[in-house]
Order: C-alpha cells, then sequence, then structure tokens
C-alpha cells in the first residue's frame, strides 16, 4: 500500500479526468517515471497558462499519450519539480495532501504542504 505525506493510504487523485503516470487515478511513485508526477494539484487558469508559456502545454488534449487536456477546477498527478518552478514564480496551485504520494517530502516539507493545502480554501 502506498502511503501519502500524512502517512496514511494514498487516496486517488482524479478518475475524470483520469490521471497518474499509469493513468490509474493516482499521484504514485514509479521509477520509471523520470518526471515524478507525485503532486495532486488542482488546475488554475493562470496555473496552465503560465506553464503553456513555458512550453508544457497542459491545455491541449494528447490522445497518444491518453492525456485530455485540463482545465481550471481539474484535478491532476503534476510533476514535483513544475509544482517547485511555478510556487517560486508566484504561480503555484492547491494540493490534495491526502493524495500527494510520501515521495513528495523527500523535496518539501510537511509543513510547507500544508499552506497549500486545498482544505485551508474551505
Amino acid at each position: 500500500m502506498e502511503k501519502n505525506v500524512l502517512g496514511t493510504e494514498l487516496k486517488s487523485c482524479s478518475l475524470n479526468p483520469l490521471t497518474g503516470f499509469l493513468r490509474d487515478g493516482f499521484c504514485g511513485y514509479d521509477q520509471r517515471d523520470p518526471g515524478l508526477h507525485i503532486i495532486a494539484a488542482q488546475m488554475t487558469d493562470e496555473f496552465l497558462a503560465y506553464n503553456q508559456s513555458r512550453g508544457n502545454d497542459l491545455i491541449t488534449p494528447k490522445p497518444q499519450w491518453q492525456f485530455p487536456g485540463l482545465k481550471a477546477g481539474d484535478w491532476w498527478c503534476i510533476c514535483m519539480g513544475v509544482w517547485l518552478r511555478c510556487k517560486e514564480a508566484g504561480f503555484p496551485v492547491y494540493l490534495n495532501l491526502e493524495a500527494c504520494h510520501q515521495k513528495v517530502l523527500d523535496y518539501v516539507s510537511l509543513e510547507e504542504l500544508r499552506r497549500w493545502d486545498y482544505k485551508n480554501l474551505m
């Protein structure tokens, strides 16, 4: 059983659109994933536009990669490095900590992650 950053069972990030490196709905850790798609993030227009301007187009569908294209409000497993760069540039997205793989803690403290927990918006 994979664990999340809270030390409990890893929850699904999204089944619609179907996300994850393995397209199983989970931001699981896989040694074959060079991008580390272990961050469960809710998309915003600003985040998507910023990434598109940097050559990381998350908006346009790419059926050959089982990628539907994303819009604001969608949940998606994004790369660890993408989230860190976007946070530094002022375009972070909120996270579902129950769906972020525990491997994230190798890069960011739980205290820092809690600042970006989507539950803080409620």
